[in-house]
């Protein structure tokens, strides 16, 4: 456990980025908040660093990425048809199963050290989909959980026609975080059509412009969302 505590956050917009290139950039933060943990054991309160928080936004081009509990044959497509529609495929080391990454949706990624903010893994993933609850809902769209299931979706309590909005993955290691949440926004959903999204068969996948009617100002969600995170993690940016 951290003697001291940090609750700044440093943000960073890091624009439509290739995901090896953002995925090589957590792994430099996430290896250097370890290290200075590490170090910190060793040595007393008056010589120790405070530990770094990152938030990185992003959007990337068109991929799909598969985590460390995911099968496979979840992607639909081979070599050749990742070719013709301009996708990458990346096997990682999040949990989770298989997801799309694309233009039009919010990328996030919060490499905290959760001893900055609370030592509970499960309760990180619930305040991360409470922010996207609270940012759907700043446009009158109602969202929630699905018990057993990660994300957050629509039709959530009757389940007639439940649709997955956001998706999310995460790593841990000594209480640091990385990779995190995929909100669609003005995602082409057509490219869930090519993979069983996060495994689960029976359930769809949507986006704020489809259950709007219209597409949405990026800038205009990122900000909202940012300020929910900020809000729930008591966080200064």
């Amino acid at each position: 456990m951290n003697t001291l505590i940090n609750k700044h956050v440093h943000f960073q917009d890091l624009g439509l980025i290739d995901y090896q290139e953002a995925w090589d950039y957590q792994e430099k933060i996430f290896a250097e908040t370890i290290s200075v943990k590490t170090a910190n054991r060793n040595l007393g309160t008056d010589e120790q660093l405070l530990t770094p928080n990152y938030l990185l936004f992003c959007q990337h081009p068109h991929v799909y990425t598969l985590g460390k509990s995911g099968k496979a044959d979840h992607l639909l497509l081979g070599e050749n048809d990742l070719l013709e529609k301009q996708a990458k495929y990346y096997k990682i080391n999040r949990g989770g199963d298989i997801t799309y990454h694309g233009p039009g949706q919010i990328v996030g990624y919060p490499i905290f050290d959760l001893d900055n903010f609370f030592t509970d893994i499960h309760l990180y993933m619930r305040t991360l989909e409470e922010a996207i609850i609270l940012t759907l809902a700043d446009y009158g769209l109602i969202a929630g959980r699905i018990n057993g299931l990660t994300g957050v979706w629509f039709d959530f309590e009757e389940q007639k026609n439940p649709r997955k909005i956001c998706a999310l993955g995460v790593k841990s290691s000594r209480w640091v975080t990385m990779h995190g949440f995929a909100l669609n926004v003005n995602t082409d959903l057509s490219y869930f059509g090519n993979i069983v999204p996060c495994g689960i068969q029976d359930k769809a996948v949507t986006s704020m412009a489809a259950e709007l009617g219209r597409d949405l100002d990026m800038q205009e969600v990122s900000d909202k969302l940012k300020n929910h995170l900020a809000g729930l993690f008591q966080m200064e940016l």
